[in-house]
């Protein structure tokens, strides 16, 4: 009988390693593979591997030449700026929103909060030809400002039903305290409730972060000059070119693209999971 359960539990480890050991394979295959193409010589995919036989920086290179079709510096930068801008907006405007749903209660919250659930069942795309006439009503076409703000009105829904699931689990205790000792809602909201919620603004903020550095149909639906283009706008441009596609160079673009969104996760890591997990037991 004691055989049987130690054979069983020897199973459900090795399944469960395997599980894991597969699910790595299938995230850092295409890594290795899209790295190792930075490295290659050439423009083309077909000759080159994930181990370069004779690797060059020339793409790297290539990328901040300054050429007139190749922009990437101010690709890079652009993509920097709405992130950021993205992320303060977000954070910001869910954080006070979600306080609202949380501690007051007002005729047509339970609706707005019905409305915020509807909204996340609504794909983006489903509204390009509005904002598109939108965009072009208020004459805003190829704004970095008017795309900050669809970003930051995209976010609100979902980042606003997390945050106010990890606001509820707060005391409301710690409010009447406060309260009592004279302090506004104000007062509360940042000088308790939101240093209490920093676990939950680090997911709201990383995603606030990545979503705008990879989104590419919205904002070329937006953005018109290559000066104006983001990174996945340029970087599509470079394997669009049917004459002139480099793949490789599109490869060492994307591996930097990445550095940033790496850099934000190692700053707000230990907050990122912690807030992942209690948003998933508190809500």
């Amino acid at each position: 009988m004691q055989s049987n359960i130690k054979q069983e539990k020897w199973i459900r480890l090795f399944v469960s390693y395997l599980i894991l050991v597969s699910m790595v394979i299938i995230i850092v295959y295409p890594l290795l593979w899209t790295i190792g193409a930075s490295f290659n010589p050439g423009n083309s995919l077909i000759s080159t591997s994930i181990i370069p036989q004779n690797p060059t920086l020339d793409h790297y290179r290539n990328l901040f030449a300054g050429s007139s079709s190749l922009h990437y510096t101010q690709w890079y930068a652009n993509s920097i700026k709405i992130s950021i801008l993205t992320m303060i907006g977000t954070v910001v405007s869910v954080s006070f929103t979600a306080y609202a749903f949380s501690r007051f209660r007002f005729k047509g919250r339970k609706r707005g909060l019905t409305l915020f659930l509807l909204l996340q069942m609504i794909p983006q795309f489903s509204a390009l030809i509005a904002l598109f006439v939108l965009a072009q009503m208020l004459g805003m076409m190829n704004s970095h400002g008017l795309l900050i703000l669809l970003y930051i009105g995209g976010l609100i829904p979902m980042n606003t039903y997390l945050m106010k699931g990890y606001m509820d689990s707060i005391p409301r205790e710690l409010d009447e305290s406060a309260k009592i000792d004279g302090a506004s809602n104000t007062r509360i909201f940042i000088q308790i409730i939101m240093p209490l919620s920093k676990p939950m603004l680090a997911v709201v903020a990383i995603n606030g972060f990545v979503g705008p550095l990879g989104d590419f149909i919205l904002a070329s639906m937006i953005l018109r000059s290559p000066d104006a283009y983001t990174l996945p706008i340029g970087l599509y441009n470079l394997v669009n070119d049917v004459m002139g596609a480099s793949y490789t160079t599109f490869a060492a673009g994307a591996i930097l693209i990445s550095i940033p969104v790496a850099l934000i996760f190692v700053f707000l890591q230990k907050n990122f999971v912690s807030g992942l997990t209690a948003g998933g037991t508190k809500g």
